[in-house]
């Protein structure tokens, strides 16, 4: 069923505006007073990456007047093919900056709020501060949860405030709404985090460009009907999306009754199972002061060969999980610092490792982090 709108009309739109959204407006139950919503919606949007690349214009093109955009990322070569809000020229550019020249080339008058800095527990409260919405493009579960919480606890003792997710894994995606005020929300469909290592990252297990544009376009849909007070929003249901099928279909789920509740942020690495690692800063600071380490890179071939860490050892993630042993038997005594491109791999390699006798850590954020925070000029791939 339809929920009350999710704020309240701005001033008049002016003529050249309502010539604008002439084409929406003339929808039923998107007429002029639900624009003024919109232009009065002030929204913030998790990740400027693939799927930020497909809501960022669509919100700008609606007409939501305020745009929030929290990225720490820069962007890369191979992001281009399904970030198609960036371009060729804007490589090596924070993404939030490239975003941003994007979103205003659509309107102009739109205020946008970038924070080009990772989410954390510690900046949520601050960065969520004064939106109506939250739509949650992020790839890694620590952040998923805590724009969950964190949304759930803005503004308490209110309400706290709703999150469309979306999510994209190789030629599939979900997208759904959790809002604790209203409904069940994310953790009441997943109150358990996947292992380490079991869902590999978009970086490591790829995206079709179009999935992206398919569950962005989802997600618009799903704040226009928030803001306006239209349509049916997902709450309690999950749409998810085969591409090579061409289908879609719907899970629907309800409130947990035993669910732990949420009062305060956490460490969500922690709470996802991502422990035991090393900083890149750290990292380097052992290498330049010469202290032993074997660094063992478990990406694939062609990833070392665009790029890699001096003097580590190729030994490829399959490899590891065929014989963990014999790989923990070869390698030197030295203390075991392990690297893939973001961090997934090398967990899971840790856990295969540490069970065989071989205790060790994993390069946090991996090849990317090392190429942000210490050596910017090797290559992001």
């Amino acid at each position: 069923m339809a929920l009350p709108p999710l704020v309240e009309p701005g001033p008049d739109l002016s003529p050249a505006r309502a010539a604008r959204y002439a084409r929406t407006t003339q929808l039923p139950g998107f007429g002029p007073v639900a624009q003024r919503r919109v232009r009065a919606a002030r929204v913030l949007v998790v990740g400027a990456g693939g799927l930020g690349s497909a809501v960022l214009p669509l919100l700008a093109s609606a007409g939501f007047g305020t745009i929030g955009i929290v990225d720490d990322d820069r962007v890369e070569a191979s992001n281009l093919p399904r970030q198609n809000i960036h371009t060729p020229s804007d490589v090596g550019r924070p993404k939030v900056e490239s975003a941003a020249d994007s979103v205003r080339e659509l309107d102009d008058e739109i205020e946008l709020r970038l924070f080009a800095e990772r989410l954390t527990a510690q900046n949520a409260e601050r960065i969520l501060s004064g939106f109506d919405l939250v739509l949650d493009g992020s790839d890694n579960f620590p952040t998923r949860y805590l724009v969950d919480d964190a949304a759930r606890l803005a503004g308490l003792p209110v309400a706290g405030i709703p999150v469309v997710w979306g999510a994209v894994h190789q030629t599939g995606g979900q997208v759904g709404l959790s809002w604790a005020a209203k409904g069940p929300t994310y953790r009441d469909l997943f109150p358990v985090p996947p292992a380490p290592g079991s869902v590999a990252s978009c970086a490591e297990a790829g995206a079709l460009p179009s999935v992206c544009g398919v569950i962005g376009g989802l997600m618009v849909g799903e704040a226009l009907k928030l803001v306006t007070g239209t349509g049916e929003p997902l709450l309690g249901r999950v749409i998810v999306h085969d591409a090579l099928r061409g289908s879609f279909r719907e899970l629907g789920y309800e409130r947990d009754p035993e669910a732990t509740p949420v009062t305060e942020l956490i460490d969500y690495d922690l709470f996802c199972g991502v422990t035991d690692t090393m900083s890149a800063a750290e990292l380097h600071a052992r290498l330049v002061a010469g202290e032993p380490h074997t660094l063992l890179d478990v990406r694939e071939p062609w990833e070392a060969d665009i790029v890699e860490l001096p003097g580590s050892l190729l030994v490829p993630l399959g490899v590891v999980q065929t014989d963990p042993a014999g790989v923990a038997a070869r390698l030197p005594a030295d203390p075991l610092v392990i690297v893939c491109h973001h961090g997934i791999r090398a967990e899971t390699a840790r856990k295969l490792l540490a069970e065989a006798g071989l205790p060790g850590v994993v390069l946090a954020g991996g090849i990317d982090a090392w190429a942000r925070d210490v050596d910017p000029a090797i290559a992001r791939y």
